[in-house]
């Protein structure tokens, strides 16, 4: 079961490409937008092959009392939600969530270190402006594939001047993340939201410095992974279910479909509630959450559903007993 969220109508209201591949939408709910704080977002419910689907996107900049802002990449080889999204024109309905937040900012620490990594921006714009006119010391690290992939860029330079930094990969240009956490001073915050390679390479220089775990914040978006998104087969043996997962859907969503009795929340792969255990593989898992650790991931004995693939076939248990 899904931890119950409060569904509200909402419409677009306008919308803006802010690269080639990353375009920002303004969403306007029933009523009134809710307030939020920096690194907070979105549930949106999409119709997916006729099913309703959900999706979080970060929310981007200030609130303002009227509409929510969100920014989706268009992923054309992903589940088919940055996708649905592209197709919505001004006046089209959808329905959102209040605004929720799991990757809140602590404006405790005595320096800051924010990086992005393509569309994973997002959230950490808002931390920017939020930061910038503090006294604590400030830098943004912003990375993507080229340099008209660097969305808000502008903005950020605009803002935090010398303080800001870009990364082209197309150019060689890479983050060298021992060097950055070298640099900080001692209590200072990295915060990162990025691919699943950006999170790992964070959390494995942070690992290698010493620096306290607590100190290192991150997110990462839903579609990241080692490979491409392919259908995989999944049996629960406990249920009777041998079932395919197509390309375009979770896991989370086939076993759902299917009749599988889950826990779920984030659905972001963040908080860890819809972990299922691995009863075997055949072929190899794409972990794409943040939740499990390096170690527990190398183990494959956890999966968490709500993002992570496979390539083969997987068995899983799950927590459901039927009733005696």
């Amino acid at each position: 079961m899904q931890s119950p969220l409060a569904w509200t109508d909402a419409r677009i209201v306008s919308f803006q490409d802010v690269t080639p591949t990353v375009r920002e939408f303004t969403i306007e709910p029933v009523g009134s937008a809710l307030t939020y704080a920096p690194g907070a977002h979105l549930q949106v419910q999409l119709l997916l092959n006729g099913q309703p689907q959900t999706r979080s996107y970060s929310l981007m900049g200030p609130p303002d009392g009227q509409a929510y802002r969100i920014a989706v990449k268009r992923l054309d080889d992903g589940r088919g939600g940055s996708l649905a999204m592209w197709r919505l024109a001004v006046g089209d309905r959808l329905r959102v969530t209040p605004p929720q937040n799991h990757f809140q900012l602590d404006l405790n620490a005595p320096a800051y270190l924010l990086v992005a990594g393509g569309v994973g921006v997002t959230p950490l714009v808002f931390m920017a402006l939020t930061l910038a006119p503090r006294a604590a010391p400030l830098r943004f690290l912003q990375a993507a594939r080229s340099v008209a992939e660097l969305a808000y860029a502008p903005l950020l330079r605009d803002t935090l001047g010398d303080g800001y930094y870009a990364f082209a990969s197309d150019q060689g240009e890479m983050i060298d993340f021992s060097a950055e956490i070298a640099d900080l001073s001692p209590g200072a915050q990295l915060w990162v939201c990025g691919p699943a390679p950006m999170l790992d390479a964070a959390r494995s220089a942070w690992a290698l410095a010493g620096r306290l775990a607590v100190d290192l914040r991150y997110e990462t978006f839903g579609s990241s992974g080692r490979f491409a998104p392919q259908a995989f087969r999944v049996q629960v043996p406990r249920q009777g279910v041998d079932i395919r997962v197509a390309a375009d859907e979770s896991l989370l969503e086939a076993i759902e479909l299917a009749g599988v009795q889950t826990l779920s929340n984030c659905r972001r792969g963040e908080c860890g509630l819809c972990a299922m255990e691995v009863l075997g593989v055949e072929g190899e898992i794409d972990h794409r959450d943040v939740f499990l650790s390096t170690a527990e991931k190398a183990q494959n004995k956890r999966i968490c559903i709500c993002v992570s693939r496979v390539l083969g076939t997987i068995t899983l248990d799950c927590a459901h007993r039927a009733e005696i």
